[in-house]
């Protein structure tokens, strides 16, 4: 009976995942029936050779999907040919800002109709972010998780079975391979991104970092490893200030900033200092959003993820169910601020 079922040993999509899709296939197109019996586990260890546990895992899914019921001592059966039913997915950021919104809706967009997404914020309190994930497991057949500490959160996050959760954004260094890890290497992006505007760079005497610290901004660690990484080997003068300082802003310096409302600030003190952006000073961001694109004369210059494409990753990998850690890479868009 469990000759009808079939996987490709050598596919990239895991096992479970392509008996689930089998049997959804197989209801779509009338082979399977309401109420009929799905293959025994041993049936379908026998005929492809899969583990009692993949087999396991693919059932309990469509279970928790409402498409098969268990009936004790008579195993599994179709209970709905809707195969349609929604997926409940859990996505916990740490706060909305506008990349993040581009971020969410690529990502919504390609999980797809038939998935309720529920949106939570842990605004960077570690108190907040463990009560509100470990309250909902159980509750969701998947997890997106933004855990944006720069500290071990691993015992935490560790919590949700590995094969229904997506770490998005920043990696976790003791998860292994058999996780699910879209991240951003924020050391070696922001040191290749500087390393290229070093041309632009040259023309200013030092570079100030300002980090934001008072206005829920993560600063990831290796964004200040990477800053001083690229100062050191190239020896230009810097600082780097826990927030916006407009004292502080002088003629012939480049700046770093990574708010919008900073930027604005930033640019007030400029025009009244009578200082021309791009020329007298320079500013740098991180993370574009669509107002940097047109603040001051030419837009903001940029070191940057593309964070539509990384939603649209991050959506195929929850389909997929893809495993291992995938690097997105930011790139530097230059414009007329530096």
């Amino acid at each position: 009976m469990g000759k009808y079922l079939q996987i490709e040993p050598n596919a990239q999509k895991p096992k479970y995942q392509q008996l689930i899709d089998d049997i959804i296939e197989k209801i779509q197109n009338g082979t399977l029936q309401r109420g009929d019996q799905l293959p025994t586990i041993n049936e379908i260890t026998q005929s492809l050779g899969v583990a009692r546990m993949t087999i396991i895992r693919a059932y309990e899914e469509l279970r928790e999907r409402g498409i098969v019921a268990a009936q004790h001592g008579k195993g599994y059966f179709v209970a709905s040919t809707d195969v349609q039913t929604t997926m409940h997915v859990f996505v916990l950021f740490d706060a909305m800002n506008a990349y993040k919104e581009t971020l969410f809706h690529s990502l919504k967009e390609a999980l797809g109709d038939n998935v309720a997404i529920n949106l939570f914020f842990h605004y960077h309190d570690l108190k907040v972010f463990e009560n509100v994930l470990v309250n909902n497991i159980g509750n969701y057949n998947f997890y997106i998780v933004m855990p944006h500490f720069n500290e071990d959160v691993s015992h935490i996050v560790g919590q949700i079975p590995k094969d229904k959760l997506l770490v998005l954004d920043i990696d976790i260094d003791k998860f292994d391979n058999d996780y699910a890890v879209l991240y951003q290497n924020f050391e070696e992006n922001i040191y290749t991104g500087l390393q290229e505007a070093l041309p632009l760079l040259k023309k200013y005497k030092t570079i100030t970092l300002f980090l934001s610290k008072n206005q829920f901004q993560y600063t990831p660690n290796g964004i200040i490893k990477g800053f001083k990484h690229f100062t050191q080997e190239f020896e230009i003068d810097s600082r780097i200030i826990d927030n916006l300082e407009v004292d502080c802003i002088e003629a012939g310096h480049a700046y770093i900033l990574f708010l919008e409302s900073d930027i604005i600030r930033f640019m007030n003190h400029v025009n009244k200092k009578g200082l021309q952006l791009g020329k007298d000073v320079g500013l740098l961001s991180y993370d574009d959003t669509p107002i940097k694109q047109i603040l001051g004369e030419d837009g903001i210059t940029t070191i940057s993820n593309d964070f539509q494409k990384m939603g649209k990753l991050a959506g195929r990998m929850v389909r997929n169910r893809q495993k291992g850690k995938v690097a997105s890479p930011s790139s530097l868009i230059v414009r007329g601020s530096l």
